[in-house]
């Protein structure tokens, strides 16, 4: 059966595994390597002593560990059909690349991710003969490498304790990370940045503690497969001034503006006449 061309699919070390002497077999490649967001097949041929045709035709793969391990495809194929049903609810990301009628169960994975860094295993099962299954138990190891990619660039602290900068990065092989100025690249950082840790399986961190001066810093994270950078920016710490108490002389010399504002308004509003003995207001007739 011929495959469609894919971006990246390297097979290692094929071997053949089974119990030949109750005629079957299965060939698996032990590693198979490919590019996160490219397609790739992992491959799987198998035969059986049953020579009669076969109504309906399992086909499983398992992900992880082989007889306990969580199953990510499984289709069927009924009454000698060339096409195979997958179940209801089945991931896209996953499909049959093979014929079962052929005796090809190869997978296809869409798009791999990191994620689907695992060990794979192939499961068929034919209908109508008794036992008539069988599952490979070493499995296909799947690598998925990818170029780095800076996650995290973010610092924290204060200029009375200085500043730690931090740097998270992601790939497959492990990036390496590498701390300098943008400005000056030839001159070794006073600062000296932390032992790399690992985070998870395909995350790296380092940190640039004690920083004393403002930068910038540029965190390059590094791999076979290419290289990233981002550069973090530290403003100078500022701290807020609290406003100095107002002087008492000011402060009576508001009071008395005040009151001569309020004076000043009940005036204008107010005209008192006194005439016979009565008081009178600007909007009554006196």
């Amino acid at each position: 059966m011929e495959y469609e061309p894919l971006a990246v699919l390297i097979l290692l070390h094929l071997h053949c595994i089974g119990a030949h002497d109750s005629g079957w077999s299965m060939k698996v490649p032990s590693e198979v390597r490919a590019i996160e967001g490219h397609p790739v097949v992992l491959p799987c041929t198998f035969t059986h002593p049953h020579h009669t045709p076969h109504a309906t035709i399992l086909a499983i793969w398992k992900m992880g560990h082989s007889f306990s391990g969580p199953v990510v495809f499984q289709c069927v194929s009924h009454n000698g059909s060339n096409t195979c049903k997958p179940e209801p609810g089945q991931d896209p990301h996953y499909r049959l690349e093979g014929n079962p009628r052929e005796h090809d169960l190869s997978l296809r994975i869409n798009s791999a991710t990191l994620k689907d860094s695992a060990r794979y295993f192939c499961r068929v099962e034919l209908t109508g003969h008794l036992g008539a299954s069988f599952e490979n138990r070493m499995g296909t190891q799947l690598y998925v490498e990818a170029p780095p990619r800076i996650l995290e660039l973010s610092a924290d602290g204060s200029a009375e304790t200085g500043y730690n900068a931090m740097c998270r990065a992601q790939g497959s092989p492990l990036p390496v990370i590498s701390w300098s100025r943008p400005t000056d690249r030839h001159v070794q950082l006073e600062e000296q940045p932390a032992p790399a840790r690992a985070h998870g399986q395909h995350q790296t961190i380092q940190e640039l503690r004690n920083i004393t001066k403002g930068g910038p810093f540029t965190c390059s994270a590094s791999n076979p497969l290419g290289k990233d950078q981002g550069t973090l920016y530290l403003l100078p710490f500022r701290p807020s001034q609290s406003l100095s108490p107002t002087p008492p002389v000011l402060l009576l010399l508001l009071s008395l503006s005040l009151v001569a504002k309020v004076l000043l308004l009940l005036g204008g509003g107010v005209w008192l006449l006194r005439q016979d003995g009565v008081y009178c207001t600007t909007s009554q007739s006196c």
